[in-house]
């Protein structure tokens, strides 16, 4: 199974950027803990600060990957841009958020995202991504 994960604005600065909210492990430490959890899928790995690169990226992964696990960070509450671009492709997308995006200011919210993807979740920690492979996983085999 070929999955991609991507994601957006700030999230290069995972474990630097407010611990108490998001924890003090980096994105790349995390991914090569998936990686070796889980051998037999093919991940790519993908993140941007630009709302444009992540629009690119999935158009460009959307017809040819079987899903796609999107963090836009801010992006979530803003971007009708990358809304339209995953109603454009067939890859089922997930979003997923470190935080509980409920439990934080009113303005997150809202995701212009959430009715575009097959699944929202949100408040687990980096587990939020785990749990989102956890539905490629069952999907795929049902």
């Amino acid at each position: 199974m070929k999955l991609a994960i991507i994601n957006g604005p700030n999230l290069n600065l995972l474990g630097k950027r407010e611990p108490e909210v998001y924890g003090k492990e980096t994105f790349e430490s995390y991914m090569n803990t998936l990686q070796k959890k889980y051998p037999n899928f093919q991940f790519i790995y993908f993140q941007s600060n630009i709302e444009g690169e992540l629009i690119n990226k999935i158009q460009e992964l959307g017809f040819s990957y079987d899903g796609i696990i999107l963090n836009a960070g801010a992006y979530t509450h803003t971007s009708i841009a990358i809304a339209d671009a995953i109603a454009a492709i067939k890859t089922p997308v997930v979003e997923v958020h470190i935080s509980n995006i409920f439990a934080r200011e009113d303005f997150r919210h809202v995701s212009y995202l959430g009715a575009k993807c097959v699944g929202s979740i949100s408040g687990f920690g980096l587990k939020s991504y785990e749990l989102a492979l956890q539905w490629f996983i069952s999907a795929k085999s049902t």
